[in-house]
């Protein structure tokens, strides 16, 4: 597939490579190229431009940024862009406030999830939410003794996580379909979950696993 990865962040950086390690077309947009002018050396095969032609040209889109700047980035790579594709949204509504005893504050709350927000504002786009419950460093092919981690998934669109799904098979996960985009509520908040120990003890290496009875 044409991957589309919006961010220029450490997320986006990992995910991009994991993409083409996969044998995907990458294209990372930002607003400042620049930025990745040193990973774009490291990586010749993918392409670097601007966040409306990442969109345009994509097949399945990943959003990569802060959830503070998630809404605006994709205003800038316009709506008819996103429509119709997939939308993989591994952003967190992290406030810009410092954690308290290790626990995160997010700008939402617990009846309302930025993933919907950007669902209901760009209604075209097929968001699944993904990648926001685990730290880069694991994100691609993770390895743990336990086997493999879980990705919790949601959205609206059923065909959507069936392309998902087959990108975290790529990837090294096994998946746990939550259902419609308001399961983001309870996915979202994991990652306040996952920062505890990093906040509190420099562990940033663990992810969850989902234990079924057969």
């Amino acid at each position: 597939m044409d991957v589309g990865i919006l961010g220029s962040g450490d997320v986006a950086k990992v995910l991009a490579a994991g993409f083409l390690k996969c044998g995907h077309g990458v294209m990372v947009g930002t607003r400042v190229p620049a930025k990745l002018a040193d990973w774009a050396k490291e990586y010749p095969r993918a392409r670097v431009g601007g966040v409306g032609d990442t969109a345009k040209s994509a097949e399945v889109l990943v959003l990569a940024v802060k959830g503070t700047a998630a809404a605006e980035v994709l205003r800038a790579a316009g709506a008819a862009n996103l429509a119709g594709k997939v939308v993989i949204d591994a952003t967190n509504p992290i406030a810009d406030a410092p954690p308290a005893n290790g626990v995160l504050k997010y700008f939402t709350d617990l009846n309302e999830s930025l993933m919907e927000r950007l669902q209901r504002e760009f209604a075209g786009a097929r968001f699944v939410k993904a990648f926001n419950s685990v730290g880069n460093a694991c994100m691609v092919h993770p390895q743990f003794s336990g086997g493999k981690p879980t990705m919790f998934i949601c959205g609206n669109d059923d065909a959507a996580k069936s392309i998902v799904t087959g990108i975290l098979d790529q990837f090294g996960w096994e998946t746990a379909d939550m259902g419609k985009a308001e399961a983001a509520r309870a996915i979202e908040p994991l990652c306040i979950l996952w920062c505890i120990p990093g906040l509190l003890r420099n562990d940033w290496v663990h992810a969850f696993k989902l234990l079924t009875r057969g």
